[in-house]
């Protein structure tokens, strides 16, 4: 068993240079490469991510967990072991614990890239979209737990918006009720993950990288709960799925999840799995477009919000002294 005292996260050189040096940083997670693509094309997904960091000014920083130790930052060799190994398990915030304790390889979701992240100290989190509250929540109860991990943790993630299979207005209701602050990136629709637009109106909308960095900026300064900002960026309305065929294979998939009687965290990958074959791929496509957008844009806004910090000041929200 390994020794757990103390637990910090791994820092790659890179990223702990980058860190200490004051230089952007932009964290990823590991679950697309793991778990989200098949073969070999995770991989090559995984690297083109990084590469879209680095061309936006920032360094990449992948969050997994590698023999019980979170690590923040992977080399090739680690990205290849995620993207290859069958036994690397998909971690939420609530399974690192026991993930660090048994020695465990994972791959990291929204929840436990965003608490590794802000805890090394990154404050810019690229993904694709969010999880939300299910359909039939009134029945179920049913909500992911990036919501309560975001209310509590000071990050700002860049997604398309929550997966399109959820609720989307009880989404929204929701983050409200837990304080987290959301803005809509040159739009003034909520983002609809594979749409362009969910058809929810956002309260606020910025136009550049700079205007993100300022709210940054806005919320250290006011204090209060460590809550996260959430800046939703569309696909690009010529890459988004088709709408019709969207709206007509869900409901597909959500009668054909009910009359099977799959519940809790199986509906989710069903409804996608169902998704990307009976769209033929494109659901697929159009994801991977917004995370491509989505990591370039984090970069940006890493790399404006750098500017903001003074030199050799570490920046807000360190919260541990990682190796």
């Amino acid at each position: 068993m390994p020794d757990t005292a103390g637990t910090t996260s791994q820092l790659s050189p890179e990223v702990r240079e980058a860190l200490a040096t004051g230089r952007p940083v932009v964290a990823l997670e590991s679950t697309i490469i793991a778990h989200g693509l098949p073969r070999p094309r995770n991989l090559a997904v995984a690297e083109e991510l990084e590469g879209l960091v680095r061309s936006g000014g920032a360094v990449p920083a992948t969050v997994a967990v590698l023999d019980g130790r979170p690590h923040v930052g992977l080399d090739r060799d680690q990205l290849r072991r995620i993207a290859r190994d069958d036994s690397v398990r998909k971690l939420g915030h609530r399974d690192l614990a026991p993930a660090i304790a048994a020695g465990a390889d994972g791959a990291t979701t929204v929840s436990a890239t965003a608490f590794l992240a802000a805890r090394a100290g990154i404050r810019v989190f690229a993904t694709g979209g969010l999880g939300g509250v299910h359909r039939g929540w009134t029945e179920t109860q049913d909500e992911s737990a990036d919501l309560r991990l975001l209310a509590g943790t000071r990050i700002t993630v860049v997604c398309a918006g929550v997966k399109s299979i959820l609720d989307v207005p009880a989404t929204l209701q929701r983050l409200e009720t837990l304080g987290v602050s959301l803005l809509g990136y040159r739009t003034e629709r909520f983002p609809g993950f594979y749409l362009s637009s969910s058809g929810e109106p956002v309260d606020w909308t910025v136009r550049t990288p700079e205007e993100v960095a300022a709210v940054m900026g806005a919320q250290d300064a006011l204090g209060g709960p460590e809550a996260a900002l959430i800046v939703a960026n569309p696909v690009p309305e010529a890459d988004q799925l088709d709408p019709e065929l969207h709206d007509r294979v869900l409901a597909e998939a959500l009668t054909e999840c009910a009359e099977r009687g799959i519940g809790g965290q199986a509906v989710t990958p069903f409804l996608l799995d169902l998704l990307a074959r009976r769209t033929s791929g494109a659901s697929l496509e159009a994801n991977l477009t917004a995370v491509r957008g989505n990591a370039l844009l984090a970069a940006r806004i890493a790399t404006a919000w750098t500017a903001t910090v003074t030199p050799g000041k570490p920046a807000a929200g360190r919260k541990e002294a990682a190796e």
